[in-house]
């Protein structure tokens, strides 16, 4: 009975978002080519946040108190499922962008979208030439002020848990100078996976941790700064899901 009333309820909640995301998309396609995406990003935030509600989940955000808000950045989020991106535009409070994957450009109005707004592709085939382009729209990005999400574990988790990095966001803040902003996305998981359509109702809390600074390392310093990006945005989900199995017990 509890898995036909989820059943019943995801049907819902994907139709609703699903209508909402549609129109919204758009819309905001039509008004960014009149007046660029800068102007309307409290539009968009607003239409993003309302993706995730629609959808049945509530958000909070924690900001640590090293955090500045004022500085272009990489921020490197934990990639759980395809409300991410909506997730995370309307709780960074700055003009924030993304890195993705080459192939969602070529998703039906998503797609339409995603280059309107600026997005840098990620190459699926990571040739040398295609790689070299993404540096330079990266670069651009940045010196224009807008701030870039980057996912380092390259795919969606299956567990909930933090898998392992890779280095390409990394070695570019280093090889830029820019600072590392590492985020904590924690109830997302149990909100929607990746093998499974389901829509629970969830709490999705996000931790934006203190700014971490870049200028000053070498190539060589690019693995510490990895593994110490990681191990600040693993606690807050490793202390959620033990705290979860403890209550379990219980």
């Amino acid at each position: 009975m509890r898995d036909a009333w989820l059943f019943v309820r995801s049907a819902l909640l994907w139709t609703i978002s699903g209508i909402h995301f549609v129109i919204g998309v758009i819309l905001l396609i039509l008004i960014v080519m009149i007046v660029g995406p800068r102007k309307i990003d409290p539009l968009v935030r607003f239409f993003n946040r309302n993706v995730v509600w629609l959808a049945g989940a509530r958000l909070t955000v924690k900001f640590a108190p090293g955090f500045d808000p004022k500085r272009t950045c990489f921020f490197a989020a934990n990639h759980v499922n395809l409300f991410d991106p909506f997730v995370l535009n309307c709780v960074i409070p700055q003009y924030v962008r993304g890195l993705e994957l080459e192939s969602h450009f070529r998703i039906p109005i998503y797609g339409i979208l995603m280059k309107r707004f600026g997005n840098v592709p990620v190459p699926d085939e990571r040739k040398p030439s295609e790689l070299k382009r993404m540096v330079v729209l990266t670069k651009e990005a940045l010196e224009s002020g807008t701030s870039l999400i980057v996912f380092p574990e390259g795919k969606r988790t299956l567990t909930g848990r933090i898998g392992e990095f890779e280095d390409g966001g990394f070695r570019m803040a280093v090889q830029f100078g820019y600072p590392i902003v590492p985020l904590s996305t924690v109830g997302s998981f149990e909100f929607n996976r990746k093998d499974r359509w389901w829509l629970r109702p969830s709490q999705i809390v996000v931790h934006i941790h203190d700014t971490i600074e870049t200028k000053g390392l070498r190539k060589e310093d690019v693995p510490a700064l990895r593994d110490r990006v990681r191990a600040i945005m693993v606690a807050p989900v490793d202390a959620y899901y033990k705290e979860r199995e403890a209550t379990q017990k219980t």
